[in-house]
C-alpha cells in the first residue's frame, strides 16, 4: 500500500478547480462586484432534483397501478373467451415482461454496500498520501463497477437501492449523491443481485475496477460490505418502458 492507483475522479480534480477559478473570475468581471443572480435562480439545483424525484415517484406509482389494471383485464378477458391463441399470446407477453424486468425475481443472492469514508479521515496505512475530498466518497464508476461485475457473474436481476435495473437504467452520480431513474439517493448505497452467490462473489473479486476500489478501502476507510442471502427478492420495475429520443429539427 505504499502507492495506490489513482481513480479518474482524482485525476480530474486539478482541472476542475482551474476551470472553477476561471468561471469565478469571469463572473466578477461581468458583474463588477454586484449580485447578478435573480430571485428565480436562488432555487438550488439539488432542490430542483429532489422536487423532480418526488414527481417521478408519484408518476411511477400511478403507472404501476394502471399496468396492473390492464394486465388483470387482459387475463380476465382471455379466461372468459377460452381462446388458445390469446392464452399463447399472454404466455409470450409474460416471458417478455420477465426478460424486461417487469416481474419480480426471487432466489439466492447477495447485497453489496458502499459507504463514504469519514470526512475528516486520513491515511490508514503508512506511505499513503493524505486524501483529497474525492478520495473519501463513492463515485459513479464505483457503483457501476459493482453492477457490471454482478451482471458478469450471472445475476438474474440487479437492484440498486430500492429500484430494479432494466435495460435503459443508468447509474449517475452528481457530487456524492446518486440519481437513478429520476430519484435521488445518498450513501450508503446498496446493490442487490439475485443469482448464485459463489459466482457473484468470484465476479466481484475478479473486477479490476473493484480491485482499485479495495485499495481505497484499505487506504482511507471507504465502506465495503458483502452480505449473502439464502433468498432475496428483486422487485419488478414499475416505471414506464417507452423510449424517447431526439429528432432533427426541420
Amino acid at each position: 500500500m505504499n502507492s495506490i492507483r489513482l481513480r479518474p475522479a482524482r485525476l480530474r480534480t486539478t482541472g476542475v478547480f482551474a476551470l472553477a477559478g476561471l468561471i469565478f473570475w469571469s463572473s466578477f468581471q461581468v458583474s463588477g462586484g454586484n449580485n447578478i443572480r435573480t430571485d428565480d435562480s436562488l432555487l438550488q439545483m439539488s432542490d430542483l432534483i429532489r422536487e423532480r424525484a418526488r414527481d417521478n415517484e408519484t408518476l411511477e406509482s400511478a403507472t404501476a397501478r394502471l399496468r396492473a389494471e390492464v394486465e388483470a383485464l387482459a387475463r380476465r378477458d382471455a379466461a372468459a373467451d377460452d381462446d388458445p391463441a390469446e392464452a399463447a399470446a399472454l404466455a409470450r407477453l409474460a416471458e417478455q415482461e420477465a426478460a424486461a424486468g417487469l416481474t419480480s425475481v426471487t432466489g439466492p443472492g447477495l447485497t453489496v454496500t458502499l459507504t463514504d469514508a469519514p470526512a475528516d479521515g486520513g491515511p490508514l496505512v503508512p506511505g499513503v498520501p493524505d486524501p483529497s475530498p474525492n478520495d473519501l466518497v463513492i463515485h459513479q464508476q464505483d457503483l457501476q463497477a459493482v453492477v457490471n461485475a454482478l451482471w458478469a457473474g450471472g445475476a438474474e436481476a440487479v437492484q440498486v437501492m430500492d429500484q430494479r435495473l432494466i435495460s435503459t437504467s443508468a447509474v449517475r452520480c452528481v457530487g456524492n449523491t446518486l440519481i437513478l431513474q429520476g430519484r435521488l439517493y445518498s450513501p450508503p448505497y446498496t446493490v442487490t443481485a439475485v443469482g448464485g452467490t459463489d459466482a457473484l462473489r468470484a465476479a466481484l473479486d475478479a473486477s479490476p475496477a473493484l480491485d482499485t476500489y479495495q485499495q481505497y478501502v484499505a487506504a482511507y476507510g471507504l465502506g465495503w460490505e458483502v452480505a449473502e442471502h439464502a433468498s432475496v427478492t428483486a422487485p419488478a420495475w414499475e416505471g414506464g418502458v417507452g423510449l424517447r429520443y431526439a429528432e432533427p429539427a426541420e
